[in-house]
């Protein structure tokens, strides 16, 4: 199945975006009873919030290349430990590799992250992760690195205004013994960074800019490791669905497309989280 031409996405986004506003008039202050704007649901950029103390979110991401042939899978859940101060996680990765062909699990990953008390949580978050990487994928079959790695990110989130948010992350990741399809061993670094621009043009309508930037080192067959870099800009856009339950559901889209050394790249993005309580206690 071919995917549709990036400038037809991008009217269906606005057009749905225009379908959903009322006539913009001048900002007034939003009533006690407003509905939270959606906060803890970004795509390729780490936002810094944890999860409330008795909230869990399940968060599923698809994206798929505009040939079809390649697709990548996550499923993450994420609980806080205790308070909203700790959180862990954990992430599923499944892709379905072009050469070699195949579909498969890769490398899954166990998740710390601790929120920083900056004193203004609500204007600045600061959320550091630990990651332990599992060797979990298949080296032979492009899904894993061979060995457990370790992974840190730190993401920064900030109100920029009442209606505007911006998510910042940078981040490495290292394998001390990483392995070929040949058996080779080796240490492997690698580096991220990205920065996210979000339109809270309703509390539960809002637009998306993200520009990620990857790094990434690999050990190839003759033993040696090979670097390469990929730079991603993806427009998007997300809603919530809230229920009196208290369950509340994000979809959303997004066309990442390479700049710079990823030029020519393009893909869709799918994203869905469920967020609901699992304490009485919860609010």
């Amino acid at each position: 199945m071919q995917l549709p031409r990036r400038g037809s996405i991008l009217q269906s986004l606005l057009a749905a975006a225009l379908l959903c506003a009322a006539p913009l008039t001048a900002q007034q202050p939003a009533p006690e009873d407003a509905p939270a704007p959606i906060q803890d649901n970004s795509f390729l950029i780490e936002e810094a919030y944890n999860q409330p103390a008795g909230i869990v979110q399940h968060i599923n991401t698809f994206s798929r290349d505009r040939s079809g042939k390649t697709w990548a899978y996550g499923f993450t859940q994420e609980w806080p430990l205790f308070s909203q101060r700790h959180q862990v996680s954990y992430t599923v990765p499944v892709q379905r590799n072009e050469s070699p062909p195949g579909t498969g699990v890769g490398d899954i990953a166990i998740n710390y992250r601790y929120q920083l008390p900056t004193g203004r949580d609500d204007i600045l978050a600061i959320a550091p992760r630990l990651s332990v990487l599992l060797p979990t994928g298949e080296v032979d079959k492009g899904r894993g690195a061979g060995g457990t790695g370790l992974q840190a990110n730190l993401p920064v989130s900030a109100m920029l205004s009442r209606s505007v948010v911006t998510h910042f992350n940078a981040g490495a990741t290292y394998t001390p013994s990483a392995e070929n399809s040949a058996g080779d061993r080796d240490a492997t670094t690698s580096f991220n960074a990205g920065q996210s621009l979000i339109w809270l043009f309703r509390p539960a309508l809002n637009f998306m800019l993200e520009l990620a930037w990857n790094r990434n080192e690999v050990l190839i067959d003759d033993g040696k490791t090979s670097r390469s870099n990929a730079l991603l800009l993806a427009p998007g856009i997300r809603g919530a669905l809230n229920f009196d339950s208290g369950l509340q559901i994000v979809p959303g889209i997004a066309v990442p497309i390479g700049i710079g050394p990823s030029k020519g790249e393009r893909s869709l993005f799918f994203y869905v989280s469920f967020e609901h309580a699992f304490m009485k206690t919860a609010q």
